[in-house]
């Protein structure tokens, strides 16, 4: 049976949309050095005030969540007739659980080699280290619910979409303390100025809209470009109504530039629209290009290193800082604005390009040499079990940082991936549920 060829544009999507999330997280840290000698890191948000307006580009997680679904669609509506998808989640969580292993156990090693030498760096970034994890999390919690999404799409539609903007709009209003018409002018000013509450809810529903509306693009219910300039056209004043109201400019979750992101804000949900319009309006020019062998190498090169370079890329600012201080480069370039700020953006880029290819041949090296096929296990109490300990660990690494977050999660990772797999008498008859065969497209990529 001839397998199914690949749509190079949701690759396309995918991949340029982890080069974002790499170049920007490095682009985003700043080295303070004193006398030489690395003591701190700050965000390019702390230090240019225009940087947020640009995290409204960068900020790619919509896009990507959007596109797996898309691409999910289709297998999940097949694996829902069977009875098959918790066995497809629990495979997309041990895929995700064993390289996590690996990256959670390297950084337990560099934390006691730091703590019996005196090491300084790794203190330097500690919470770095690990806080890109939460996409793990957040991909893992929608993909769950896939099945609930698909049936809502074929229930209602584009409305399925509505009541999820809806929804997460009530609970920004809660939390904003809303009680007229009239404060609805301010509302993300009054959201940016208390706590979440409630509101700690949109941590899934807004990151269930744009998996709506990736199964509402599979479906054919919005295309082309006329539907693109429309979404772009909402996404601009929904953006500039937001910013109207006080919400924070910038677009992730760093609390010194305001938080649209800790819990998700209505403000998120236009760049959601802007993305949506992007993917419409760009479609028939990428698939032009896409048609060339040169581009579809390339991506799928980038495809294979999908999680390893998600995982890693952040650890190889250790060593870039590393070799900055010790050969004296100007890794620490001051302030935008200041002469040879941007050169020196250039020049730690450059850096972190040098060290992290390393990095990424040693983790293929490794990855290549262990069992790539391991098939996931069916029994509903192994996978809850595993799944638990996989949020449990997740969880502990983002709270507390390499140490000692990395020390208590690397155990309860490792409980996850034993759990999550199948091993001999777990294996149920006749029901053909290996998701390697079965996957589709995104089954590669975090």
């Amino acid at each position: 049976m001839s397998t199914p060829q690949r749509d190079p544009y949701p690759d396309a999507l995918r991949a340029g949309a982890l080069l974002v999330v790499v170049f920007g997280h490095w682009m985003a840290t700043l080295p303070r050095l004193v006398e030489g000698r690395l003591v701190g890191t700050d965000h390019l948000l702390a230090a240019w005030e225009t940087a947020g307006m640009l995290t409204w580009l960068v900020q790619v997680v919509p896009l990507f969540v959007f596109v797996s679904a898309a691409v999910s669609a289709d297998g999940v509506a097949r694996r829902m007739a069977g009875n098959r998808q918790r066995t497809w989640w629990a495979a997309r969580a041990l895929s995700l659980a064993r390289p996590t292993v690996t990256y959670l156990a390297v950084l337990v090693a560099l934390a006691l080699f730091a703590l019996l030498s005196g090491g300084r760096l790794l203190e330097v970034f500690d919470q770095s280290l690990t806080i890109h994890l939460w996409f793990l999390l957040m991909l893992l919690t929608v993909q769950a619910l896939l099945p609930w999404c698909l049936r809502l799409d074929a229930r209602f539609g584009a409305g399925a979409v509505l009541a999820l903007v809806l929804a997460a709009a009530a609970l920004d209003a809660v939390r904003a303390g809303v009680t007229s018409p009239d404060e609805l002018r301010s509302i993300g000013a009054l959201v940016a100025e208390r706590p979440a509450g409630i509101a700690w809810l949109n941590m899934l529903l807004v990151w269930l809209i744009p998996q709506q509306l990736g199964i509402a693009w599979k479906r054919g219910r919005f295309q082309g470009v006329d539907a693109g300039a429309a979404f772009g056209l909402l996404g601009a004043a929904w953006l500039l109504l937001a910013m109207a109201s006080g919400y924070p400019v910038a677009m992730v979750g760093v609390a010194l530039a305001g938080n649209n992101m800790l819990p998700p804000t209505l403000a998120l949900i236009g760049v959601m629209w802007l993305q949506v319009g992007a993917v419409l309006l760009l479609e028939p020019l990428a698939r032009r290009v896409l048609a060339g062998h040169a581009p579809a190498r390339a991506i799928a090169l980038i495809g294979a290193l999908g999680m390893p370079l998600y995982l890693w890329h952040k650890l190889a600012e250790l060593p870039a800082a590393w070799l900055g201080e010790r050969l004296g480069l100007p890794i620490d370039a001051g302030l935008p604005g200041e002469p040879g700020f941007w050169l020196g953006r250039a020049g730690w880029i450059a850096l972190c390009l040098l060290m992290v290819a390393p990095v990424i041949a040693v983790v293929l090296r490794f990855e290549l040499s262990r069992d790539r096929e391991v098939p996931a296990v069916e029994a509903t109490g192994r996978i809850l079990v595993g799944g638990i300990a996989l949020y449990l660990g997740l969880v502990a690494a983002l709270v507390w940082g390499v140490w000692p977050g990395a020390v208590v999660a690397l155990p309860a990772v490792l409980l996850a991936s034993w759990q999550l797999r199948r091993r001999g008498v777990d294996t149920a008859p006749n029901t053909n549920t290996n998701t390697n065969t079965d996957a589709d497209a995104d089954a590669d990529a975090a």
